[in-house]
């Protein structure tokens, strides 16, 4: 058993109060990202978007290192089909092992659960489609962050201040809670089918209290990162070392990431 977070994890993941074989775990983590497939092709990894060249291996290893420290995150692009929803599943894949993933409806936003969870909100959208939030089932799933919650996301939005006119002018989100969301991550595409290619642009940080900074700006080939450097220097040799391998599915990559988390003494504190 190994300590994680602050938490205690066993090769046994809690879902609700039923105990989990991890490898049972592994697939209902990875079904529910599943969930979020609207287009019925093979879900994407963290290691498929480093061939895609969507993002390098130092920024991956960033994100690692602040997602798997509990950070909640939100993708933006405002053109359909960037990419928003592929690149949010794949950083699904580096939650804690202990964080269960939750789709974000209006009743399981509203009811909440004993035990903190990552809530995926499909889409921020006044769609009434599975998981789409607007208006005040937004809001309530936006408070969730005051509960230890890891809150997943994203939106159509280019930059920070579309996505803060979106959340907390046009919804009503409070200003605590759009910065509770510690990652605000936005897309570019570039050419045109089957050339497209889609790329972070920008990444902006915040500690969940001060407002977000930018911390990098591809098109400046700036990047300065704040995550502890020793534990995002170890997510990179692990990052690394899992992109000369075989095996690029969700679960494979998933049962390699609780693998090494487990096997860690997290030199951080939580994000949440």
């Amino acid at each position: 058993m190994q300590s994680f977070n602050g938490n205690m994890i066993s090769r046994e993941e809690t879902i609700g109060r039923e105990k989990l074989p991890m490898d049972e775990a592994i697939k209902r983590h990875c079904a529910e990202i599943e969930r979020c497939n609207q287009r019925g092709e093979r879900m994407l990894s963290v290691l498929d978007l480093l061939d895609a060249k969507t993002l390098d291996l130092d920024l991956a290893a960033y994100l690692m290192a602040r997602i798997s420290n509990g950070a909640s995150f939100m993708v933006g692009a405002n053109p359909g089909g960037a990419g928003k929803t592929t690149v949010m599943c794949a950083l699904l894949n580096l939650v804690p092992p202990d964080r269960v993933l939750l789709a974000a409806t209006p009743e399981a936003v509203r009811q909440g659960t004993a035990h903190p969870h990552c809530f995926i909100c499909h889409e921020v959208g006044s769609g009434h489609y599975f998981a789409y939030l607007w208006g005040r089932d937004l809001q309530a799933y936006c408070s969730l962050s005051e509960f230890g919650h890891i809150l997943a996301s994203n939106l159509h939005a280019d930059d920070l201040e579309e996505a803060y006119e979106q959340m907390c002018l046009d919804n009503g989100v409070p200003k605590a809670h759009f910065q509770s969301f510690h990652l605000m991550l936005f897309l570019q595409v570039s050419g045109v089918y089957p050339e497209r290619r889609r790329r972070i642009a920008t990444i902006y940080s915040s500690d969940g209290q001060t407002p977000h900074k930018l911390v990098f700006d591809d098109a400046q080939t700036n990047f300065t990162s704040d995550a502890d450097p020793e534990w995002q220097a170890e997510c990179r040799a692990f990052l690394q070392q899992a992109a000369q391998e075989s095996g690029r599915t969700i679960e494979e990559f998933r049962e390699r990431v609780v693998a090494f988390l487990v096997s860690k003494q997290h030199p951080e504190g939580k994000e949440v």
